[in-house]
């Protein structure tokens, strides 16, 4: 084979639209692009624009509610609590509190709380301090042998302005 031979696979290369050369080829005058106006320039991205038509965005109901104050919990469940344990990062002999838990790096960030849940299976005979557990974690650390100890997390009051008037 030589340079001079080869030649693309066939279907791949597409000859260009010829645009603005004369009526009797289609695409003259205006080039395909209608009338005058915004859309004829070049550079026009108008996402969303329906033609004046209420756009789908605005014609589909507001959905939901974002609370700012909202609590985030480092979550942990029981058989990660339960490696840990294994692997020598916790020692269930002392009480395991929060800061232990990221010190041990069982969690990387304890935010406004440790909330531990029920995946997995505890076996160690544990004491906990943290901020939360659910229904079926405290019933599995009770029948480990274990304690739960819930902190009580201070909230804030929110303080609110009174209108004059």
């Amino acid at each position: 084979m030589k340079l001079n031979q080869l030649k693309p696979k066939a279907g791949s290369r597409k000859k260009p639209k010829c645009l603005g050369r004369g009526i009797g080829s289609g695409k003259g005058k205006t080039s395909g692009r209608g009338g005058k106006g915004q859309t004829a320039r070049s550079g026009v991205a108008l996402n969303g624009f329906e033609g004046g038509q209420t756009p789908l965005y605005r014609r589909l109901p507001k959905r939901g509610f974002n609370k700012p104050n909202r609590k985030m919990f480092a979550e942990i469940n029981l058989g990660q609590l339960q490696a840990a344990i294994d692997a020598g990062h916790l020692d269930a002999k002392k009480e395991i509190t929060e800061e232990a838990l990221v010190e041990a790096r069982v969690i990387n960030k304890k935010w406004d709380g440790v909330r531990i849940l029920s995946k997995g299976t505890l076996k160690a005979k544990v004491s906990l301090k943290v901020s939360g557990a659910s229904e079926p974690a405290k019933a599995a650390i009770e029948k480990a042998g274990g304690k739960l100890d819930l902190i009580v997390i201070e909230r804030k009051p929110v303080v609110r302005k009174k209108k004059i008037g």
